[in-house]
C-alpha cells in the first residue's frame, strides 16, 4: 500500500461532516474524528467497496465498538460498581410483569413524589446482551429529581435465532403497559419519556414510530424520547458482520428502520452521538438527525466532543451528562432543592 493510500484509508475512516446545525442544542462545531485503535490499523489492501467509501472489513469494524472504544471494559467495571452502590441506596426495584413469559418484565426505581413523571430505558448491547438489571446505576438522578426510571427487559437475538421482531414487540408492549399501568406505582401516564442507547436506540427509534391509535392508545403516548448513538436505517448493519447472528430480510429491513418511517412519528426527539465513535454509527445519527427535521418534526442533535460509544450511553446517569442534561430538560426536572 502507497503512503497516498495509507492517508486516504486513514482520512475516510476518520472524518466526517459534524457541522452544527439550526436547532441543535449542546453541538461541538469541531469537525468529528472517530477514534479507532490502534488510531493507525495495520496495512493491508483495501477491497471492494460495500457500503459508502468503505470495503467489507472497515464495514464490519465500524460495526465493532470495541475497535473505537479501548476502556469499553473499564466502563463496564465502574457500571456494574455503581449498580451495587445505587442498589444500596434506592433498593431493588419494583419488578413487574408486562408479558406472559419469565424475561418479560421491568424493573421499576419510584420516586416518592406522586404523579411523577415517568422515564423508560431500553438497554443496548448489539441486540444480543444486557439485561434491566445491568442498568440500576442510570436511575439514581431520575428518582432524586421526582421521576419514576422503568428499565425494560426483553429476549436478546440469539435467544430468538437471529428475529429481530418479538424484541421490537416487547418494547412496545413494554412501554403500553407502563402507560396502562403509571397510576399503580404513582406515576403519571401522560408524562412518559423513552431513552435508550445504540441497540436499545434502535429499538427505541422503532418504539416511536408504533401506530399506538391502533391499540387504542393516544398517538402521542411518549412526550419525547432521548437516543443515543443508535442505528436508524438497517441498511449497513445487514450489510456489516451483525448479519451472521441477525436474520435480517427486506421486511426487517424496511420495518424496523425508523428513518424509512419518518410519518409515524410523533415523538420530540433528541439525538445523541459521540466524536469518538465508529463512523457509520455517528453518520446514521446524523442522518436520521437530517431526516426528521426535514420532515418537520420537532428535533434536536446533541454531539459530545471527545465521548466514544459507551460514554455517551453512560452520561444518561448524570444530570450534567450529555444524555442525562437532554433527558432533565425535556422532563423539565432539576437538580436544585
Amino acid at each position: 500500500m502507497t503512503k497516498t493510500q495509507t492517508t486516504r484509508n486513514r482520512l475516510t475512516r476518520r472524518a466526517l461532516v459534524a457541522g452544527a446545525a439550526v436547532g441543535t442544542i449542546a453541538a461541538t462545531t469541531d469537525m468529528a474524528a472517530a477514534q479507532r485503535c490502534p488510531e493507525t490499523p495495520p496495512a493491508r489492501t483495501k477491497g471492494p467497496l460495500v457500503w459508502m467509501d468503505m470495503d467489507q472489513h472497515e464495514l464490519d469494524e465500524s460495526y465493532d465498538q470495541s475497535v473505537y472504544a479501548f476502556n469499553q471494559r473499564h466502563i463496564s467495571d465502574r457500571r456494574n460498581e455503581r449498580n451495587e452502590i445505587v442498589f444500596k441506596l434506592l433498593g431493588k426495584p419494583d419488578r413487574v410483569a408486562y408479558g406472559p413469559i419469565d424475561i418479560e418484565k421491568v424493573d421499576i426505581y419510584k420516586t416518592r413524589k406522586p404523579n411523577a413523571p415517568v422515564m423508560i430505558y431500553i438497554h443496548g448491547g448489539s441486540w444480543q446482551r444486557g439485561s434491566s438489571t445491568d442498568q440500576a446505576f442510570l436511575a439514581e438522578p431520575f428518582v432524586k429529581a421526582g421521576s419514576h426510571f422503568i428499565a425494560v427487559d426483553f429476549n436478546n437475538v440469539r435467544e430468538l435465532k437471529g428475529d429481530l421482531t418479538p424484541m421490537v414487540e416487547q418494547c412496545r408492549r413494554a412501554v403500553a403497559f407502563v402507560y396502562r399501568n403509571a397510576a399503580s406505582f404513582g406515576g403519571n401516564p401522560n408524562a412518559l419519556y423513552l431513552s435508550g442507547s445504540s441497540s436499545g436506540a434502535h429499538l427505541g427509534g422503532c418504539v416511536v414510530i408504533t401506530e399506538w391509535e391502533k391499540q387504542g392508545l393516544p398517538r402521542d403516548i411518549l412526550k419525547g424520547a432521548v437516543l443515543s448513538s443508535g442505528m436508524y436505517d438497517l441498511k449497513a448493519p445487514r450489510l456489516s458482520k451483525r448479519s451472521e447472528y441477525v436474520a435480517f430480510t427486506d421486511t426487517v429491513e424496511s420495518a424496523f428502520s425508523a428513518q424509512r418511517q419518518l410519518d409515524k412519528i410523533h415523538t420530540p426527539l433528541v439525538l445523541v452521538h459521540g466524536t469518538l465513535e465508529t463512523p457509520d454509527f455517528q453518520r446514521q445519527t446524523k442522518d436520521f438527525y437530517a431526516a426528521v427535521r426535514a420532515a418537520g418534526k420537532p428535533v434536536q442533535l446533541v454531539v459530545g466532543k471527545g465521548h466514544n460509544h459507551f460514554e455517551v450511553g453512560e452520561s444518561l446517569g448524570n444530570p450534567y451528562g450529555l444524555m442525562g442534561r437532554a433527558a432533565f430538560e425535556m422532563m423539565k426536572l432539576t437538580t436544585m432543592v
